[in-house]
C-alpha cells in the first residue's frame, strides 16, 4: 500500500518579491481574508499581468506609459 506525500503546510510559497508577505485564508463561512488589500492585489495584477481583453484598448496604453515613467 502506497502512502501519500506528506506536505509541510507552514513552508511558505516561492511568490514574486512584490507579494511577500502575501497570505489568504478562508474561513469556514467560505469568506476570503488576505494580508493585503483588495486595491494593492488589483495594482499587482495591473502591472504584471496582460489581460488579453483589454490588449487593443488605446485609452489603457496611455495610462501603461505615464505609470512607467513615474517609476523611472
Amino acid at each position: 500500500m502506497k502512502m501519500a506525500k506528506k506536505t509541510k503546510k507552514d513552508e511558505n510559497p516561492k511568490v514574486n518579491p512584490d507579494l511577500d508577505g502575501f497570505k489568504m485564508n478562508i474561513n469556514s463561512f467560505g469568506e476570503i481574508s488576505s494580508s493585503y488589500s483588495i486595491d494593492k492585489i488589483n495594482e499587482f495584477l495591473n502591472k504584471n499581468v496582460d489581460d488579453k481583453k483589454l490588449r487593443d484598448r488605446e485609452d489603457l496604453e496611455d495610462e501603461k506609459e505615464e505609470v512607467k515613467k513615474k517609476k523611472k
